[in-house]
């Protein structure tokens, strides 16, 4: 298969995912085409069967805001008319579902190009929510040809929130058991806790949302306790 994938290329979880799924597909034969504004911070462009097109945003004088849709539209279907893709897969609602949506229809004439749109947690708890985006939000859930969310709960809260009766498929954040996997022996833990000592782990990106200033709380009451 020929697929599209777009995301954000940045730390956050959707583009890792979105990442990882392109690359375990290219591995597996298919021909996978990242259509993002950069690189993805996880994505080897030289991984065979991996292509990487860029979304370039025009910096006119007359847009205060650059129209960032409008151009990841075209790219989307300049690049599925070239590669001839089977499926578009974007990560993240608003503003990817709302691209494709676009890209598909100026295909449409002549080519067929579903789209699956993979829900992640923030662009709907907290991005898909705001006024000025919930019905558009809706409205590309409830176009997109699939729809996956990443847990149970985000399918739940977007069915009752949006009031969306389609069905969302649940695909849950995956493990590579072959890559990562549990360190029995401890070697990673010694190298900070040499003498055993409990430790406390915060991975994210750091943005508010994941709640960085209560795990500082956490650490510091642990600490005043004396717990070791």
């Amino acid at each position: 298969m020929n697929v599209g994938i777009t995301c954000y290329p940045t730390y956050g979880g959707s583009g890792i995912v979105a990442t990882e799924l392109g690359m375990e597909l290219a591995a597996r034969g298919h021909e996978v085409h990242f259509i993002t504004y950069a690189n993805p911070i996880r994505l080897d462009p030289d991984t065979p069967r991996i292509h990487y097109h860029e979304v370039e945003v025009s910096t006119y004088p007359l847009f205060q805001y650059p129209p960032y849709c409008l151009a990841l539209a075209s790219r989307m279907a300049e690049v599925a008319e070239s590669y001839q893709l089977d499926l578009l897969h974007v990560h993240y609602a608003i503003p990817h579902s709302i691209a494709a949506m676009l890209a598909q229809q100026m295909l449409a004439p002549k080519h067929r190009m579903p789209i699956v749109t993979t829900l992640h947690g923030t662009d709907i708890t907290l991005v898909g929510v705001d006024p000025s985006y919930f019905p558009i939000t809706k409205f590309g859930i409830e176009q997109s040809d699939g729809v996956t969310s990443i847990s149970d709960y985000l399918r739940t809260e977007t069915q009752r929130v949006f009031g969306i009766q389609k069905d969302i498929r649940v695909i849950k954040n995956f493990v590579n058991c072959a890559l990562y996997h549990p360190d029995n022996e401890k070697h990673g833990a010694a190298q900070y806790a040499p003498n055993g000592e409990k430790l406390i782990i915060h991975l994210s990106n750091f943005r508010p949302v994941k709640r960085v200033t209560d795990c500082v709380k956490i650490t510091a009451e642990v600490l005043n306790r004396g717990v070791s």
